[in-house]
């Protein structure tokens, strides 16, 4: 009898730890859904002229949790935040970046661009605004800020790296007492980024990749990122599930760019991602404040 009651107390407290661990790895997966980075891509560019000030502003009011600045380097040396090589799409200025000084580009107008684009958004302060500088921008929101920082061309702008690092040096952004996540570094190019982990091995870098077909990755490229990258970024419309699994299983961080339809947002941050770039970050902030309530409707 004695053994009898022994047995079914161990069954219970079996059967109960196996659900009482199954419960944790619902609440696991919903915590998961509710971390996803907001990468505010260009700032709130859906909102605001890129690579401006009040873009980035917006980006962080609208809860982005990274200000995500390209770079770009003036011909007297100086970096600038931009996407393009060219002045010419978000200025009304003209000609390569690396052939203008940081005083002619100060003299551009970069923001009436966007109010001719897009209208719906416009607003009378955006017009005459200047590019600025990553030292303003770092300036402006301080070392308590997250940033996302890629090196744009980088084979167009010897010592772009060297000069990047200088900067984040200079606003207490690199040593020890900063966070691991803080700063990241992303770039197309994986010589820039090697370039960067052998001046700095503490780094936390993110290798960019871009499809033209439906993604695949071997486990050889896999490892060879590994190498020096922390995570990965790529267009979002070339991947699935099976891929987001296979780079999460290696141990990267897994961030697609540019996800703008919430219904997208849904699918990758259901597929596992673990953060994903935007032009409209107050869309992500309410995708991400209901991710997980299907799953706990359905426990329910």
């Amino acid at each position: 009898m004695k053994k009898a009651i022994i047995l079914t107390l161990g069954l219970i407290l079996f059967i109960s730890s196996g659900m009482t661990n199954a419960v944790f790895a619902d609440d696991n997966d919903s915590d998961d859904k509710k971390n996803i980075l907001n990468v505010a891509h260009r700032g709130a560019s859906g909102h605001a002229p890129e690579h401006t000030l009040p873009s980035y502003a917006l980006g962080e009011k609208m809860g982005g949790d990274y200000i995500e600045i390209d770079l770009q380097m003036t011909k007297d040396g100086h970096l600038i935040a931009m996407h393009d090589e060219t002045l010419d799409r978000t200025t009304n200025g003209q000609g390569l970046v690396k052939d203008h000084t940081l005083a002619q580009i100060k003299e551009l107008d970069a923001g009436s661009w966007f109010n001719e684009k897009y209208p719906e958004y416009a607003k009378p302060e955006y017009e005459g605004l200047q590019v600025p500088t990553l030292d303003e921008v770092l300036k402006e929101f301080g070392p308590e800020a997250q940033y996302y920082i890629e090196t744009k061309s980088p084979e167009v702008y010897p010592g772009m790296e060297e000069k990047l690092l200088e900067t984040l040096e200079k606003h207490g952004l690199i040593g020890e007492e900063v966070p691991s996540d803080q700063v990241l570094i992303q770039s197309f190019s994986p010589a820039s980024l090697q370039k960067l982990h052998n001046l700095n091995p503490d780094l936390s870098l993110v290798q960019l990749l871009w499809y033209t077909n439906p993604a695949t990755i071997t486990n050889a490229e896999l490892e060879t990122y590994k190498q020096y990258a922390m995570g990965l970024g790529m267009n979002h419309s070339q991947i699935d599930q099976t891929y987001v699994e296979k780079v999460r299983s290696h141990g990267f961080e897994i961030h697609p760019y540019t996800v703008n339809e919430k219904e997208d947002m849904k699918k990758l941050i259901d597929w596992g991602v673990t953060g994903m770039f935007t032009n409209f970050p107050d869309r992500l902030e309410e995708v991400i404040a209901t991710s997980g309530e299907d799953d706990d409707k359905e426990e329910e």
